[in-house]
């Protein structure tokens, strides 16, 4: 697998009002939802991040299990981060050479309702890992 380069880095939360709080009044960090009730908030204009957010568990769980519930049987992650790859196609490669490594993936490559193929994992240390194609990021700025 040839990772491009860091997408994206989010903070795994089960209190996202104080977490978002914390990062945007006391560290002054520019975070916003999509829309003002949007409980996942990000930033793309943090120097250094391509994308750095705050994820509410609720909706972690809804992405790698479509329920809102974290399963009991796995370690709460507390933190994602996951690693770009040149086009879709290469999430699929490397979900194979995950698996083929004896990996057990929290799911295989699918491209979200925003646009983003990525498939994920979940380390020991609960953290989620993501192997992503986000294209907005390989669109090149005049």
């Amino acid at each position: 697998m040839n990772i491009l380069f860091v997408a994206g880095v989010a903070v795994i939360t089960s209190d996202g009002r104080k977490t978002r709080d914390l990062l945007s009044k006391s560290f002054g960090l520019p975070l916003a939802g999509q829309t003002a009730t949007d409980e996942y908030v990000f930033s793309e204009r943090i120097e250094g991040s391509k994308h750095f957010g705050v994820w509410p568990l609720a909706q972690v769980a809804l992405a790698c299990f479509g329920t809102s519930t974290w399963p009991r049987e796995r370690p709460t992650p507390q933190a994602t981060i996951e690693f770009e790859v040149s086009d879709e196609e290469a999430v699929g490669a490397a979900e194979q050479e995950l698996r083929a490594q004896g990996h057990e993936l929290l799911h295989g490559a699918r491209k979200e309702p925003w646009g983003q193929t990525v498939c994920r994992l979940l380390t020991s240390e609960g953290v989620i890992l993501g192997i992503s194609y986000a294209p907005w990021l390989h669109t090149k700025k005049r």
